[in-house]
């Protein structure tokens, strides 16, 4: 049996931009085909859910490599060795797990008040210069109850826009930092010894996807502001435009079981992780991220005039 993939969520296109893959294991080396007819999926639905797919850390690299060269992440880079859980700076660690000891945080252990942020919607590493195209999340424990995943369809939200407001987003570029996302939640991301990695980046707020044409919002709670904008303007315009992309019809929610794997495409969907109720459980989660293509800036009159 060849790779199926079932849509599970209606889209704006009609095709849905959530579907769940099966007819593959993804622990094994992939196939060319199976490559190319795994990125004709994401092109389609932007979201795939990978069921029942028990993988190694090391198997978990291999099978993200397939779509491109795996990023660096930002938290790795800025802990020291010893505080890290594992040394693969290519594999995020999203739980709420405690370096090589692997006990529970503490409700208010830095690490943890630094990935609350996670709660807001992101796209990951907007922060950077180049940021993420596709995140992949493998769940190893999962609690009993909450700590789902929501994702945002920032095609359908776009297409949603009238007219004025698609011409009015339309040149706009924006300020990417990770130091005001954690801002929004009260947390001080010290940046003397990162200065470089954590000043903010720009990206333009309308990205056109670069094999299928398609328009979508590149929003992210990484923005602080609109190139050529007072700030409070540029805020609350950037909450309107967040409220509208979040509506119910726009979000979908994954419940996570173990084993699976979900990738998705920063470009075209935002999302946010769901709180979990029993904070003495344990929720195990390993990410990697490819690095983003189409996504640079060019220069253009319109944004040399606005500055």
């Amino acid at each position: 049996m060849g790779i199926e993939i079932k849509p599970v969520h209606p889209g704006s296109d009609g095709n849905g931009f959530v579907g769940i893959v099966t007819g593959i294991d993804i622990s094994v080396p992939l196939t060319t085909d199976q490559v190319a007819a795994l990125e004709r999926g994401m092109d389609q639905h932007a979201v795939l859910v990978f069921p029942d797919q028990p993988l190694t850390d090391d198997q978990q690299c291999v099978f993200s490599a397939n779509f491109g060269e795996l990023e660096v992440t930002l938290a790795g880079q800025m802990m020291k060795p010893e505080d890290r859980r594992f040394q693969k700076l290519e594999l995020g660690d999203i739980s709420n797990l405690a370096g090589p000891s692997g006990q529970l945080r503490a409700r208010d252990d830095s690490r943890r008040m630094y990935a609350l942020a996670n709660r807001l919607w992101h796209s990951d590493a907007s922060f950077r210069a180049i940021g993420a195209g596709y995140t992949l999340l493998h769940a190893r424990v999962v609690p009993s109850a909450g700590g789902n995943t929501e994702f945002a369809d920032m095609r359908a939200a776009y297409d949603a826009l009238d007219a004025a407001t698609k011409a009015e987003v339309e040149n706009l570029v924006c300020e990417h930092s990770i130091i005001f996302s954690r801002e929004q939640i009260g947390f001080e991301v010290k940046s003397d010894e990162n200065a470089e990695k954590l000043r903010p980046v720009r990206h333009r707020l309308v990205f056109t996807h670069p094999v299928t044409g398609r328009k979508s919002l590149y929003l992210s709670s990484h923005i602080g502001g609109i190139v050529g904008w007072p700030v409070p303007e540029a805020r609350a315009f950037l909450r309107d435009l967040n409220e509208h992309a979040t509506q119910r019809q726009f979000v979908h929610a994954h419940e996570w079981k173990v084993s699976d794997m979900v990738m998705w495409d920063n470009r075209t969907v935002m999302h946010r992780a769901r709180p979990f109720a029993d904070l003495k459980e344990v929720r195990d989660l390993r990410r990697t991220s490819i690095k983003g293509t189409g996504m640079e800036i060019k220069e253009a009159p319109a944004l040399a005039a606005a500055e």
